[in-house]
């Protein structure tokens, strides 16, 4: 069953009067639990596809289906209320809240969502000791390294308790070993809660652990390969 519709998606931007398509007439289905890179060199428009899937941009021409909701047609407030419940970004710049500790930063996607402390408080501390940080909840991301604050990103996204993850060049700050971690972190939600994964990647450490691998180059997907 597909989960994710995506249907002769265009998007083009207006650079000094020049128009550059970013996205150009790309078509892609994603099956719940898929573990998915999509890759290309930069300026290939595989950021522009990840952020257009998790309705942070708007295509200029087709649409995407994101669990039978046509998320292009959905008024702003409607459409923040759908990624607060269905989608977990994973941001190459880490996005936390200095301000906050790391469990503060899981705990704030379900306070926006009306959950209660007691279940704020149960899971943001679950999620942080998956991902090996269960020692570290009351430090702040400027007391943390680069992998510990990436660990609580995926945290954060995994809070709202998302369908798809979305993940934009995460890796790209680490070293090997927070690298292989993480990984093994994504991949082992995603096969013990079903979450669908799809990164956005230049990273081959990342590749290799994908199950399918969507190649794109000036917009357009030029190989969609599928492992066993």
């Amino acid at each position: 069953m597909n989960v994710i519709e995506i249907n002769n998606l265009t998007k083009i931007y207006n650079e000094s009067e020049v128009k550059v398509k970013a996205v150009d007439n790309v078509s892609l289905q994603f099956e719940q639990g898929e573990f998915a890179a999509i890759v290309g060199p930069s300026g290939s428009g595989k950021t522009t596809l990840l952020n257009m899937i998790g309705g942070l941009d708007k295509s200029t021409e087709g649409d995407i289906v994101v669990d039978g909701v046509k998320i292009g047609e959905l008024k702003s407030s409607k459409l923040i209320d759908f990624r607060l419940r269905n989608i977990g970004f994973v941001f190459q710049a880490y996005n936390l809240i200095p301000v906050l500790t790391a469990k503060e930063n899981v705990e704030f996607i379900m306070e926006l969502q009306g959950k209660s402390r007691v279940e704020r408080d149960e899971r943001s501390i679950a999620l942080l000791s998956a991902v090996g940080l269960g020692e570290r909840v009351n430090a702040r991301p400027a007391k943390l390294s680069g992998g510990q604050q990436q660990r609580v990103a995926v945290a954060r996204a995994l809070a709202s308790k998302p369908k798809f993850v979305l993940a934009d060049e995460p890796t790209a700050n680490l070293d090997s070993k927070s690298t292989e971690t993480l990984l093994d972190i994504m991949e082992q939600l995603n096969k013990e809660e079903n979450i669908t994964f799809i990164f956005s990647t230049h990273d081959q450490r990342v590749v290799n652990k994908a199950r399918r691998v969507i190649t794109v180059e000036d917009g357009h997907v030029v190989s969609d390969e599928r492992r066993a």
